[in-house]
């Protein structure tokens, strides 16, 4: 079987593989997979990738399957037991950026009709398309990162430093940053059309 030209970060560990062939760069446009990603990259601040990816399932598990509507809501008992759950990323700060956040998104479904419109209304809708040559010189913020950024920390939101937003739009196909001799480029490319 001949093998396939990935982006550089993924090579070599199967469930990093997975993640870039399936789901990275891949544009989403709905509420529930969108809170999902912003919520895990709110985690990996100041960790890798690849340190939330293997936690992601015991993370869907501890936090009702990313459910914002119930997450909202958690009692100080809940965000207790989060904090002694040994599967997850036991950061206090972030797991109560967790329910501070959901409560936030939930605001701006109601201000946007959903947090989908309002968050792609910052690309116009489309994905960006960079030429990435090597992942190593992607960027880590752009201005539509920093303004986005500067948008959501207004809306009450924690932990959505323009990088973590940069990442997220990596994630959620706002931006297409597959390397140009990835496999995978043309193939969202086409996506985001």
């Amino acid at each position: 079987m001949e093998k396939l030209n990935r982006c550089g970060w993924c090579e070599g560990d199967e469930l990093y593989e997975a993640y870039h062939d399936n789901e990275w760069g891949v544009p989403v446009y709905d509420d529930d997979t969108i809170f999902e990603f912003l919520i895990l990259e709110t985690f990996q601040a100041g960790l890798s990738w690849i340190t939330v990816l293997r936690k992601r399932e015991n993370f869907r598990e501890a936090f009702d399957n990313f459910d914002y509507k119930k997450i909202a809501n958690y009692s100080e008992e809940k965000i207790q037991e989060l904090l002694q759950n040994p599967r997850i990323i036991r950061n206090k700060l972030k797991i109560r950026a967790t329910v501070t956040n959901a409560k936030a998104f939930m605001e701006v479904q109601k201000e946007f009709s959903s947090f989908s419109k309002y968050i792609w209304d910052f690309v116009d809708g489309n994905p960006i398309q960079n030429e990435v040559e090597d992942y190593k010189n992607a960027p880590a913020t752009t201005d539509i990162s920093d303004k986005l950024s500067k948008d959501l920390k207004k809306k009450g939101f924690k932990f959505v430093g323009s990088t973590v937003l940069y990442a997220h739009m990596q994630a959620t196909g706002m931006v297409n940053d597959h390397e140009i001799s990835c496999f995978r480029y043309s193939e969202v490319k086409e996506l985001g059309k």
